[in-house]
């Protein structure tokens, strides 16, 4: 790996080592899957993006705040699908090095909200008072351009100008140090919820439930993308450089999944058909317990 480019192009490099006979067919067959996929996630993920973020933006127009961050976050998932796009279009060298870039600023942008999203969902249940007073949406739009800010200098000051192994620190501290946070922030909502008596329970759930699921995509699909860049520079893996940047790429996909949770509606529907079938699956084994002891 020459530089952090390497990184986030996935293989484009490491696929196309000379090798011999199957082995060679092996890599093939493998880059042509990872092309396939690239395409997949392209293909559903930027409609799916571009209807979330306007049917969300409506809701910014209302005056509701919390969905400003998730704006935000589907914004930077546009900008690595965007890359990816580009990057099956095979174009120039110069041209690469300026996508490698902006997905890494993509990348590290998304990082950064799903801290804000957990952050202010955090705020709601630990300190509500303070937070209802607080929420505006200018405060908001204020966060979201430090984000924005601080992942563009990094981007495309700080990476294209240092050596690799600078680079690779820099990016994985950066991506690291929300995990600990993601953390706190869960726990600390779960302890809050037992004397919180202002928010309704539907609600207490809704927020719960986008909590676990931005640590479950963090830790799934972002924490293997930080082993292969600090271990990256000591050692080279295969399967650990195709997982990582797979994993990576799906994270538009899986960042979706908290639309669901935003929209109160559609949570509360998914949630009474969740307790509706645990209910079926509860009458179910009752009637056959009933069954067995007559038998």
């Amino acid at each position: 790996m020459a530089n952090i480019s390497v990184n986030t192009t996935l293989l484009n490099e490491s696929i196309n080592v000379n090798h011999n006979g199957s082995l060679h067919e092996d890599y093939e067959n493998i880059e042509f899957i990872l092309h396939v996929v690239t395409y997949i996630i392209a293909g559903i993920g930027l409609p799916l993006l571009l209807v979330a973020i306007y049917a969300l933006y409506s809701q910014v127009k209302n005056g509701q705040v919390a969905p400003v961050y998730i704006i935000n976050l589907f914004i930077s998932d546009l900008i690595q699908l965007c890359c990816l796009i580009i990057w099956e279009s095979e174009p120039e060298e110069v041209m690469i090095q300026r996508v490698n870039y902006t997905y890494t600023f993509g990348v590290l942008t998304s990082v950064g909200f799903m801290v804000c999203i957990s952050l202010e969902r955090y705020l709601v249940i630990a300190h509500p008072l303070w937070y209802r007073f607080r929420r505006t949406i200018r405060i908001s739009v204020g966060v979201c351009v430090v984000v924005w800010i601080i992942s563009l200098v990094l981007s495309f000051t700080v990476v294209p100008w240092v050596t690799e192994f600078v680079a690779n620190m820099v990016v994985s501290i950066f991506i690291i140090i929300p995990f600990p946070l993601f953390i706190f922030f869960l726990v600390g909502t779960l302890r809050a919820l037992s004397t919180s008596v202002s928010v309704p329970s539907d609600e207490k759930r809704r927020i719960v439930a986008i909590l676990v699921l931005v640590l479950l995509i963090y830790t799934l699909l972002f924490l293997p993308y930080i082993i292969l860049l600090t271990a990256g520079t000591y050692f080279y893996d295969f399967t650990l450089n195709v997982l990582s940047h797979l994993f990576v790429k799906l994270s538009p996909l899986a960042d979706l999944l908290l639309y669901v949770f935003i929209k109160k509606e559609t949570f509360r529907k998914l949630w009474t058909s969740v307790c509706c079938c645990r209910k079926e699956n509860n009458d179910t084994i009752n009637t056959d317990t009933i069954n067995l002891d007559h038998m």
